[in-house]
C-alpha cells in the first residue's frame, strides 16, 4: 500500500487497482465527537459512491467500506487541474455541465466541484465526495456551480471564464442558473462590505 496523496479529511493509498480512503482519527477533537464525524462523513460518501454505481456515472466504484475507510476502484488517468489547459477545454467544459446536471437531478451535491476532483481518461470521472450530500434544493445545486466558478477563475484564470460559459451551456438548467445569479450577487456584496 502506497500513500498517494493527503488532504484535511483523510488520506488516500494505491493498493494494486483500489484507492483506500482512509480517515484518520483528529487528535484536536474530542474523540466522540471525531468519531461520529467520521463515521458519519464516511457512510455519506460511501453512499454517494453506490448510488452513483447504479447511475452508471463515471466515478470511483466502491467496494467495500467501514466506518474509518471506503475501499474503491483506482481511475488511472491525469487530473484535470493540470492539464485542462492542454485539452478542447470548451468540450470537456460542456462535458462536466452535463454531468453535474445528472448529479443534480439526482440530489447529488458535490460539494467540492475544482478541477482537482475530476480525472480525465477517456472522459471526465468525478472524485472525491467528501463534502458530498443529498439535496433537493436549488440553492445548493446553484452554490456548487458558484464552486465550481470560483475555482475554474481561480487556477485556471486565463480560461476559466470561458469554461465556465461551456460549463452553464452543458448544464442547462434555467431555474438553477437564475439561483446561481442570486448566490453570485450575495458573494460579490459581501465582499464589498
Amino acid at each position: 500500500m502506497k500513500l498517494i496523496a493527503q488532504g484535511a479529511e483523510a488520506k488516500l493509498y494505491k493498493d494494486g487497482k483500489s484507492l483506500i480512503k482512509y480517515r484518520a482519527p483528529k487528535e484536536y477533537r474530542i474523540p466522540e465527537i471525531d468519531g461520529r464525524l467520521r463515521k458519519s462523513r464516511t457512510r455519506r460518501e460511501a453512499k454517494i459512491l453506490q448510488k452513483l454505481a447504479e447511475l452508471d456515472f463515471p466515478s470511483p466504484r466502491i467496494a467495500e467500506s467501514d466506518d474509518e475507510k471506503i475501499v474503491m476502484g483506482y481511475i488511472d488517468g491525469k487530473k484535470l487541474s493540470s492539464i485542462l489547459e492542454k485539452t478542447d477545454y470548451r468540450k470537456v467544459s460542456r462535458e462536466l455541465g452535463r454531468k453535474i446536471r445528472i448529479l443534480h437531478d439526482n440530489h447529488i451535491i458535490h460539494g467540492d466541484l475544482t478541477t482537482s476532483n475530476f480525472i480525465l481518461k477517456d472522459q471526465a470521472y468525478f472524485v472525491d465526495f467528501g463534502l458530498g450530500f443529498f439535496s433537493l434544493k436549488t440553492e445548493d445545486k446553484a452554490v456548487d456551480l458558484h464552486l465550481l466558478r470560483q475555482a475554474l477563475e481561480a487556477k485556471h484564470h486565463t480560461i476559466g471564464e470561458a469554461c465556465f460559459r461551456e460549463v452553464l451551456k452543458g448544464y442547462h438548467d434555467r431555474t438553477v442558473e437564475k439561483r446561481l445569479e442570486i448566490v453570485e450577487r450575495r458573494g460579490r456584496y459581501k465582499s464589498r462590505v
